[in-house]
């Protein structure tokens, strides 16, 4: 994607409309301001490099939801609107920081809406679900387990089953929502969910081999053709 690009010059204009003072107490307990100080430019800049790979990856005039979809998620979104003239349905639940995107996203304030991905009306085929599977302040047991930190004197059985229940059916009801065949943007944590959700239901589907650096988690980010 040129740098030149409408997609990349509007995110570029968001970026610098941001309030990072108001964001840094919905990202971080503390330490918000150095926070985004370091990974405003990383943010973008990987952003970035991710819608890139996905413009080749979906069509023109299709429509894409977005769970949890928050600063990071904007490049891509912008790159959708703009460059592929989709519709995009970006979902969530803080509605503080839906106030401030929509704030700073102008003409493209509509994408964001202060709902839950599982109740986006239509569908899409186009799913963007990254780190919200594993999510450690929702599913903190599951999450633990996810990325190998759970500390065997403590974890709580109960609890982590009663999340993997809640994730399974938030997985469902989002990939639920496809119109086959489609695409799935995830991290590789959260691969296995919707490699469950295809095999329980004889959805064949193909995992992509490279995976892309994300900014705010971490968590590398893959493609999964679906259908």
């Amino acid at each position: 994607m040129s740098r030149h690009s409408a997609a990349c010059r509007e995110t570029s204009a968001i970026f610098r409309r941001l309030d990072y003072a108001a964001l840094a107490g919905i990202y971080c307990d503390e330490g918000g301001k150095a926070f985004w100080r370091a990974m405003r430019g990383p943010c973008q800049r990987l952003g970035l490099r991710i819608a890139s790979a996905l413009r080749g990856r979906l069509r023109r005039g299709g429509r894409s939801l977005y769970a949890g979809a928050g600063v990071a998620e904007i490049p891509a979104l912008m790159m959708e609107r703009l460059d592929l003239g989709r519709e995009v349905l970006a979902c969530n639940l803080r509605r503080k920081e839906v106030s401030l995107l929509r704030r700073a996203c102008g003409p493209a304030s509509a994408c964001f809406r202060a709902r839950d991905a599982a109740q986006a009306p239509g569908r899409f085929d186009h799913l963007w679900m990254v780190s919200v599977l594993n999510d450690p302040e929702e599913f903190p047991e599951l999450s633990s387990l996810s990325y190998g930190r759970a500390d065997p004197t403590r974890f709580r059985s109960s609890v982590f089953e009663s999340q993997r229940r809640k994730v399974r059916r938030l997985a469902a009801a989002c990939l639920g929502k496809l119109s086959l065949p489609a695409l799935v943007t995830t991290s590789i944590e959260e691969v296995v969910w919707v490699e469950e959700w295809c095999l329980r239901r004889g959805v064949p589907f193909r995992v992509e081999k490279k995976a892309y650096p994300s900014a705010i988690v971490g968590d590398p980010v893959c493609f999964i053709r679906v259908g």
